[in-house]
């Protein structure tokens, strides 16, 4: 995820970031890496073994590249099992973010136990946990599953980018500030993506079921949320503490909802899966939940939030190519044209301007020779 670059009314309270970030207009992508600007703060101090900054920085943009298309990736598994067995969006959630969430909590007792005892006790921070955890992990990934049931990976990931337009809007107008050119423009080309992929190109008709889009702008703004909330959980504690405390909430809470299932109609029963449902289930928690976000913030604490979250624009592709080749998802031709115009608003809404970054880097070597 990325974070628009005008409209910014100050940069005191840095936030973070997708699938952390910071509330100014400033720029949606520099929210979704610097959610790991703790970490990143951490291993700038002492790189593994001396390694040298070339091979770093390729070793950073490998793991944001990986992390990413494993989210890709988890949308394609989910794609599969809501196809061809009886589940529902809330099981698959449930033991996505349940299970991986299991695997950071393991992971932060054995290496930052400390840390985790501190941030848990600390009662405000708990309190922006559960929140953090319940509404927006939980809201962003159970809407996410839910349009994949109506629609397929690709055309759910793609829907999901609009949530980094929410964010520049919502930037600016806690700025009071009009988006500046290029977002304006990739505001445009979200909206015509959006509709594009609804219709088809032929406005008296909607190509997709009603519900499958309306949960995908539901699935835009939990993102929104998500990425725009936890910036003082994110630079306090650091974004895989966070995140991992937050998807083991989010995992509660997703049990809750799916042993109340019966007030919507969805009574909480077991799924029958065979081998291959039981093997799919367990790679989404693993692989394409907890390895993905492990990956992506390991790479965006190398590479920096601004090239962490354009390596992250390639999550739809992932998720659309996955589907096309593996499960055999056929899509149109406004489909693909919508595919590239939402490509083309994450580029244009996060790119960092020349003198930003020129300044930026001139901070960063600064901050060195201190």
């Amino acid at each position: 995820m990325s974070e628009p670059d005008g409209c910014r009314p100050d940069r005191a309270g840095t936030s973070e970031e997708q699938h952390g970030g910071e509330a100014s207009c400033d720029s949606a992508a520099r929210q979704a890496g610097s959610r790991g600007s703790a970490d990143r703060k951490q291993g700038e101090r002492s790189p593994a073994g001396g390694e040298g900054a070339p091979r770093r920085h390729t070793r950073g943009v490998a793991c944001a590249l990986v992390g990413a298309a494993l989210w890709g990736f988890s949308g394609a598994c989910a794609q599969f099992l809501l196809t061809n067995y009886d589940i529902t969006p809330s099981f698959v959630t449930a033991v996505r973010m349940l299970g991986a969430g299991v695997l950071f909590l393991l992971v932060l007792a054995v290496r930052s136990r400390a840390q985790l005892a501190a941030m848990l006790h600390d009662r405000s921070s708990a309190a922006r946990l559960v929140v953090f955890g319940a509404v927006g992990l939980f809201l962003c990934q159970i809407t996410y599953a839910v349009v994949i049931g109506y629609t397929n990976a690709g055309t759910a990931t793609v829907l999901q980018s609009t949530g980094i337009a929410f964010v520049m809007l919502f930037s600016c107008v806690f700025a009071r500030k009009l988006p500046r050119g290029r977002e304006f423009v990739g505001l445009v080309a979200a909206m015509a993506a959006t509709w594009l992929i609804a219709t088809q190109g032929d406005p008296g008709v909607l190509s997709m079921p009603l519900a499958g889009l309306l949960w995908g702008i539901a699935n835009g703004l939990s993102v929104a949320f998500y990425i725009m909330y936890p910036k003082r959980l994110f630079a306090r504690w650091g974004s895989f503490a966070v995140t991992g405390v937050g998807m083991f909430v989010g995992g509660v809470a997703a049990c809750v909802v799916w042993a109340a299932g019966g007030a919507w109609g969805q009574p909480a029963a077991l799924p029958h899966l065979d081998a291959a449902g039981v093997l799919v289930l367990g790679v989404i928690a693993v692989v394409g939940t907890f390895a993905a976000f492990a990956l992506y913030l390991h790479g965006v604490s190398i590479v920096g939030s601004v090239q962490g979250s354009l390596l992250g624009a390639i999550e739809p592709v992932s998720a659309t190519a996955f589907s096309a080749l593996w499960l055999g998802t056929a899509f149109s031709g406004a489909d693909w044209v919508g595919f590239v115009l939402m490509m083309a608003m994450i580029f244009l809404v996060t790119a960092e301007k020349p003198e930003a970054a020129a300044q930026r880097g001139a901070n960063e070597a600064e901050g060195e020779r201190v």
